[in-house]
């Protein structure tokens, strides 16, 4: 369903997105033709919401010519019905291009991983437990092979990814970005700085910022933004239009899981 089964459109005089482009994906989606054209989406933190990613993929219907970016957590959270397996399963599915970027929790679960396969049983069992509910979840269905593949995989998951579309260029990181030309230590990407108010604020020059991490109600107060949707619970964008906010509580009780598409400014939630 997206947003009451409604399409919400970004004008063109408000952030820069083509309206034609919307009006015309509107127009093919409403006479169910198949696309041509490349598109480009971006996803919000899924903390283990299985039917949350489902809802998002079965609005956004890719095909093989579409990207797809994760703004990581993919794992953690998302009781009573969590599913990591499931969720990890239904991305490796895509047919389109999909770019994961690494986020805190699938680092820490990683970091996990390896370090209980590297030891004995016995220590194994002394090993306190993982914080959150993936490793257990995950461990009950996978082999120690996938789980060791698994966390190689995140290793390999950029922390940033810059991207240049219709003249605008574009930054995605999971809690803030950086200028390309100067890198950060790895929990800047991960987990923000002291300062993430003034990037919230100011963005990076010359570049729009597309971040998750911090849940959309978390920054209700900040004087230079605003919800884009529903209140709180909805995409959230700076005044200067170039720092934009998915993370919409997916994970949490009565979160959403988030996507936007870039070439048309269209928003989908999952409920």
């Amino acid at each position: 369903m997206l947003n009451g089964g409604k399409n919400i459109i970004i004008g063109n005089s408000v952030n820069g997105f083509s309206y034609i482009g919307c009006q015309n994906m509107l127009w093919r989606r409403k006479k169910n033709e198949k696309r041509s054209i490349k598109m480009h989406y971006v996803i919000g933190d899924i903390h283990n919401e299985l039917t949350k990613l489902k809802s998002i993929l079965n609005q956004i219907k890719l095909t093989k010519e579409d990207e797809l970016i994760v703004l990581g957590d993919v794992f953690d959270r998302g009781e009573p019905n969590a599913d990591p397996v499931g969720v990890y399963f239904e991305l490796l599915k895509i047919q389109a291009k999909c770019t994961w970027i690494r986020g805190n929790h699938d680092q820490w679960l990683a970091d996990y991983i390896c370090e209980y396969y590297s030891k004995t049983e016995k220590q194994q069992k002394k090993m306190p437990r993982f914080f959150y509910n993936s490793f257990e979840l995950m461990n009950a269905r996978l082999t120690e092979k996938d789980m060791l593949y698994l966390a190689n995989r995140i290793y390999t998951f950029p922390l940033q990814k810059e991207l240049e579309l219709d003249g605008k260029k574009y930054l995605f990181a999971h809690a803030m970005t950086s200028l390309p030309e100067v890198s950060q230590n790895r929990d800047y990407y991960l987990m923000g700085t002291y300062d993430f108010g003034v990037f919230l604020g100011d963005g990076m020059e010359g570049f729009i910022s597309i971040c998750g991490h911090t849940v959309t109600e978390g920054v209700l107060e900040h004087p230079k933004g605003m919800y884009l949707d529903e209140y709180k619970t909805s995409i959230w964008r700076n005044e200067k239009e170039n720092v934009y906010l998915l993370d919409c509580g997916c994970g949490f009780t009565g979160g959403r899981l988030a996507c936007m598409c870039l070439d048309t400014g269209e928003r989908f939630y999952s409920d």
